[in-house]
């Protein structure tokens, strides 16, 4: 087959940035809520007791999209959240899979996909919070507190004037912050395959500049100064750029992992093969169906609930273990973070999608 690798990447970056839309919006919006209590309630302290945790955590995932898991891989590395906690919001997560059951699609019946959706999301949230309880009883990890001191080779007294502090604080910032909220509405709209007509072919272009922006944010930013803490965060502008980092962090990794799980599916598997394989008995379909789910960001989830929209007799219990094996989007910031953490989660995720995904078909969960 021809392989065109400039139109591949050029639709990765357009399909990434369409998703850094909904994601931009959601990092930066729950930073301006917390920077607002934190300014309404200063001095007052309302963290939730340490058993409620896989509770919130489990809710939080339920959430369609990959914004709450980021926000939650974000509380963990401040140690804002226990690690079972973590682990309850990528268990009961769907990611942008959620969107494409709430779709609906042309290809398939309405109802039974948001049947589909409810389910699935229940079993998620159910087995999130009880392992995620189980986890923190007996303490499989501990939250890493971010550091709080500066970078060793920066001097806070001398301002530093480089072109890569001015992209990081001024004109990158300002660049994202601007399609990021230009591209809100549209990309909210995608998920459901809608979209704003009259601005569709300045989208496309908007989507795979904010990609490309986001990317050279993320290694300027890391290549300059622009590590703030948690103690620094007390200005609305220093709040915004730790987000905008984030954002840029995220997104950075959406396309690399859109990259990579496109590139295999569509290239080294082939359509026509994938397509066999999600035909394939039952048993099998399970397996696929979670370690597809497992691959890093959404990509693997959303063709695995696409293939159960469009796939006569997909079983909803693939679809549970892809659910459960998926940490969406926010194992990105968890793996800059704490790898060990990172792989802990996938690789235990896993195992518990399996067990759940063959428990599921063997009791004719439909």
């Amino acid at each position: 087959m021809d392989f065109d690798l400039w139109s591949f990447t050029i639709d990765n970056l357009e399909a990434a940035g369409v998703i850094g839309g909904y994601v931009s919006i959601s990092i930066v919006g729950f930073a301006l809520l917390t920077f607002v209590a934190k300014a309404k309630f200063a001095g007052r302290s309302f963290a939730a007791p340490r058993w409620s945790h896989p509770l919130i955590g489990s809710a939080l995932g339920v959430v369609p999209g990959c914004g709450a898991t980021i926000v939650v891989a974000s509380l963990y590395k401040r140690g804002k959240i226990s690690f079972g906690g973590l682990f309850a919001a990528f268990i009961a997560t769907l990611g942008e899979g959620s969107f494409v059951l709430l779709g609906a699609s042309d290809e398939s019946d309405v109802a039974s996909n948001l049947s589909a959706f409810v389910t699935v999301n229940l079993v998620g949230l159910f087995v999130g919070a009880i392992v995620g309880v189980v986890v923190d009883r007996v303490k499989f990890a501990e939250p890493q507190m971010s550091s709080t001191s500066s970078s060793p080779n920066h001097d806070e007294s001398i301002p530093n004037k480089t072109m890569l502090d001015f992209f990081v604080n001024h004109l990158g910032f300002y660049l994202l912050i601007a399609m990021a909220v230009f591209l809100f509405p549209g990309s909210v709209m995608a998920f459901w395959g809608g979209g704003i007509s009259a601005l569709d072919s300045i989208t496309v272009w908007v989507s795979i500049a904010l990609t490309a922006c986001c990317i050279a944010y993320h290694f300027a930013h890391r290549s300059s100064h622009g590590n703030c803490s948690d103690e620094e965060s007390k200005t609305l502008k220093s709040t915004l750029t730790h987000s905008i980092a984030d954002v840029a962090l995220v997104v950075t990794y959406v396309f690399v992992g859109l990259f990579v799980a496109n590139f295999v599916i569509d290239v080294l598997v082939g359509a026509e093969r994938f397509d066999d394989w999600m035909n394939s008995s039952a048993a099998l379909v399970v397996v696929l169906a979670a370690f597809i789910g497992a691959t890093p960001g959404c990509g693997g989830m959303i063709a695995v609930a696409a293939a159960y929209t469009i796939v006569p007799q997909f079983p909803i219990a693939a679809l549970i273990a892809a659910g459960i094996a998926t940490s969406g989007d926010g194992i990105f910031p968890l793996l800059a973070s704490n790898k060990k953490d990172a792989i802990k989660v996938t690789a235990a995720g896993l195992l518990i999608a399996l067990v759940v995904g063959y428990g599921s078909l063997a009791l004719g969960v439909n």
